[in-house]
Order: C-alpha cells, then structure tokens, then sequence
C-alpha cells in the first residue's frame, strides 16, 4: 500500500505533513516555478507534504536558492526549523547554497540559528560552501563559533579543509579560537594537509600554535614535504618566535575574545594600535599640500 494512504500510521512527529514520494509542490519549489507553485498553494495544497528522507518543499527552494519560492512557502505556513532525515533545517541548506537572500528571509520568519544538531550547523554549512557573506551574517545572528561536528570539528576546521580563506578569517576575526582541536587536530593541521601557505600565515598569525600535536602525535609541518612552500612556511615559524608586537595581539584576542573588536575600540589607543588589535590595514594617512 502507498504511504499516502497510510497516513494515521505516517504522521511525522514534528507535526509535519504526509509522507509522499516526492510532490507537485517540492517539484515547483526546487524548480523555482513560483507561478505555479502560487497556484498550488491557493488550490490548498499542502506545503509542509514531507517526501523521501524528511524533505519538505522549504528544503527544496533552499538547497537551490530559490527566493521567490522561499518567500511564497513561509508566508504559506511552511515550517521554518522543519528537519530532514539528516537533522538539517532549510537555513542549513540555505547556508550550503550561500544564497543570502534565503537566509535572510528565514532569519525573518524566526529560524533557529543555532539548531541543536549532532551533524553541520548552519554556520558550518556557510563555510563549506565557501560564502564569506552567508558566514558574516550567521555569526552577526549569534551563530556558535566553536559549534562542534564529530566528524569535521569547528566552522573553522571546516573553512581551512575546504580552503576557504575568506571564511576563516571572518571566523577568526569574530573571535573563533584559532587552536580548536578535534581528536587534538587543529586547523593549522588542516591547513598543512592542503599545503595552503595563505592559510598558514594566516592562522599563525591568529595565535594558530605550529607545535601542536594531532592524536597521532604529529605536528602540521608532518604533514608537509621537505622543502615545500608550506613546509618552508611552518619552518620558519617554529624556528623564529613571535615578535613582542604580535605576542600582545595574540594574547589580547584570547582574553576577549568575540568582544575583542568591540573593546579595542572604547580603549582610548590611537587608530593605528586599534588597527593592528583588530588586524585591520592601518589607517592611511594623506598629506595636502598648501
């Protein structure tokens, strides 16, 4: 018998819709037909109808972007934290998408920006896929900067797997800690593994620790080759210690950490100190001649 006719038996717990194979309604959201989906909706169709896997026609228009649809389903009553068979809610696909239209309209219709997930959060969602903006935004909204996924680790062991060079020094800048460990492997490790030297400065210059050892009691630069950029790289820093200047930058963002930009700036110091505590370029000065 079809799970449609069943439905005494298949009511999803969460209050969801019926289970279906897959419906008219996600067809048009994941295709962004939002006409047709308009009309769907005033024939009364159901917009929460559940298909294969717990998706929903929300997760559908998220996965793919689809504003107009995004906006048609949640002014219809679509449920804006409704999970999938992963735990995933549509602003985690909204954020693996990185369209920040979607997210933004699911922030307005109350979407839990932190979820309580065993898997991705949506800022790790944001910084899989590599959207700078999406992860600025998630963070602004209060997003957890050490969210913790067993298998991946931190939104910024995320972003230096994946490369993602614009998303790790947002997180950075927002106060994630640079030495976060999963099964002892920071995301200095990470960014050793993928031979990424842009990312390895980077991190060090965080405060990311060049000694630290993974639960196989190997350093970043053992995951180099000899003579290789990164390993150059890493060289150099284990052989030359921190300057008394970046020493100071270090130890003030560990003490503030997320406020640390907000403190800096209600201490008095002159733009070019409060530039380098923020790492921000200094100020540049013009001279007009008389």
């Amino acid at each position: 018998m079809h799970l449609s006719l069943m439905r005494p038996h298949y009511m999803n717990t969460h209050g969801l819709g019926f289970w279906t194979d897959r419906s008219a309604v996600h067809e048009a959201a994941a295709q962004g037909r939002a006409l047709q989906l308009q009309q769907l909706i005033q024939a009364g169709a159901a917009v929460n109808i559940v298909a294969v896997d717990s998706i929903t026609p929300l997760h559908e228009a998220c996965i793919q972007g689809q504003t107009q649809c995004v906006k048609l389903l949640l002014a219809a009553g679509a449920q804006v934290d409704a999970r999938n068979i992963d735990g995933s809610t549509p602003l985690c696909d909204a954020c693996a998408a990185g369209s920040l239209e979607c997210v933004k309209l699911l922030l307005e219709y109350g979407a839990t920006v932190n979820p309580p997930l065993f898997t991705f959060s949506p800022l790790h969602e944001a910084c899989m896929g590599g959207n700078s903006e999406c992860v600025k935004l998630m963070i602004d909204q209060g997003a957890f900067l050490e969210a913790h996924d067993c298998h991946f680790g931190t939104p910024l062991h995320v972003a230096c797997a994946r490369q993602h060079y614009d998303c790790a020094k947002v997180l950075l800048n927002a106060g994630a800690n640079v030495n976060a460990a999963k099964l002892h492997e920071t995301a200095l490790h990470h960014a050793a593994k993928v031979k990424n030297t842009g990312l390895i400065d980077l991190l060090v210059e965080f405060g990311g620790n060049v000694y630290a050892k993974d639960n196989l009691g190997k350093k970043p630069i053992n995951y180099t080759s000899l003579g290789s950029p990164s390993y150059l790289s890493l060289d150099f820093y284990e052989k030359t210690p921190l300057s008394l200047q970046q020493i100071c930058r270090v130890a003030f963002r560990v003490t503030y950490g997320r406020k640390a930009l907000e403190v800096v700036s209600e201490l008095g110091l002159p733009n070019r100190i409060i530039s380098f505590l923020s790492y921000m370029p200094p100020p540049v000065i013009t001279f007009h001649h008389l």
